[in-house]
């Protein structure tokens, strides 16, 4: 199934923060997901809401709290790879570990 909320997925802010973000919050919330992408707009925090909560109806995902999104969801939902990032965060380690 298409997705029918439009939103530009914002670039996160960083691989730590994501995977940090992923491993350590259930849900996610407003806060949240501004640490993850920024300074974006309460609008956009709103649109990306939705497309996560899109998903999460799609899959009949539990909802805690009525104010955030699941986060294994919403990192689906927005093309957030969890294995892409930790493979990329662990390359940065490795180049890190070698200056």
């Amino acid at each position: 199934m298409e997705s029918k909320i439009r939103v530009r997925i914002p670039q996160i802010t960083s691989i730590e923060t994501a995977l940090h973000l992923y491993y350590n919050r259930i849900e996610l919330s407003g806060n949240d997901i501004k640490e993850l992408f920024g300074e974006i707009s309460n609008c956009t925090i709103a649109k990306l809401k939705n497309k996560a909560r899109e998903l999460m109806k799609e899959r009949s995902t539990p909802i805690w709290n009525a104010r955030n999104v699941n986060t294994e969801v919403a990192f689906e939902a927005w093309g957030l790879n969890i294995e892409n990032l930790e493979r990329r965060y662990s390359k940065i380690q490795k180049l890190e570990g070698k200056k």
